[in-house]
């Protein structure tokens, strides 16, 4: 008989996997190196994408991190609410300054009007959604579609926060470059109409010594719930100007833009 029979080793039991791998059978520290360098290639393009190169990458975690995705709400500190605060004063001094040397004959009012334009959140939410921040923020544990829509309502705030990790951890210069990167064409050719057109056409009447311009219904067609309303709008030595509109107010300044767009009358285009 032979002795030496040989030895049977039993396979470890499913998810007794060995200390030094995973139940893969991987490596860890191998799967930890992998990990580490995705997350420095996945922090790598972001930085690209936003053009700076964090010397403190911390800083930009958490710009990215929504409260959601904290395990303590004592550590709120942690999300990026801090930084969208420094963000949201650090962007309104940029582009005040950017306004001040752009529009050197603009008057306060003015100034105001456009920086509110540019500040606004839809405008941060813009420029986040153009550099393709929508899927790099830390969200909790919520479903996707809440995911999503979180995502989108938070868009605004994350724009700010990376701009004030950005001022953390590069100084003013390197804040005032992204933000000039941004900003300097919704600068030059604002969304929205910076005023009202009917106020631009008084005060400019007013400027030519006129009294102020007289608007008058010429025509009101459609149904009841949908009307439409042709109206003009009078200054002597001038032709009148017509505007349609569904409503009176909005037909009024139509007309007023009409005029304005006429006469060449300065500030009511936005153009600046």
């Amino acid at each position: 008989m032979n002795d030496e029979t040989p030895e049977i080793r039993s396979a470890p039991p499913p998810g007794d996997a060995s200390p030094e791998t995973d139940a893969g059978h991987e490596p860890v520290a191998a799967k930890k190196k992998r990990k580490k360098i995705s997350a420095k290639a996945a922090t790598a393009a972001i930085e690209e994408r936003i053009g700076h190169k964090f010397a403190d990458p911390a800083l930009l975690t958490t710009a990215f991190t929504h409260v959601s995705a904290l395990k303590s709400a004592r550590k709120r500190a942690d999300s990026y609410q801090r930084l969208e605060f420094l963000g949201d004063h650090v962007l309104g001094l940029i582009v005040s300054d950017m306004l001040y040397r752009a529009f050197p004959s603009a008057d306060e009012g003015e100034l105001s009007k456009r920086l509110a334009d540019l500040v606004r959140k839809e405008s941060c939410a813009d420029v986040a959604k153009s550099l393709g921040l929508l899927d790099d923020i830390k969200l909790g544990a919520v479903g996707a579609s809440a995911s999503a829509r979180l995502r989108k309502s938070v868009l605004g705030d994350i724009c700010e926060a990376v701009i004030g990790a950005v001022f953390l951890d590069g100084g003013y210069a390197a804040a005032a470059q992204f933000v000039e990167r941004n900003w300097t064409e919704r600068m030059r050719k604002p969304r929205r109409p910076l005023r009202d057109p009917k106020t631009v056409l008084q005060e400019w009447a007013q400027g030519k010594g006129l009294p102020t311009p007289v608007y008058r219904e010429i025509e009101r067609t459609g149904p009841h719930h949908d009307p439409q309303f042709r109206v003009a709008v009078d200054l002597p030595g001038l032709e009148p100007a017509e505007g349609i509109g569904g409503s009176k107010r909005a037909a009024e300044k139509v007309a007023a833009s009409a005029m304005i767009a006429r006469e060449g009358v300065a500030g009511g285009s936005n153009d600046g």
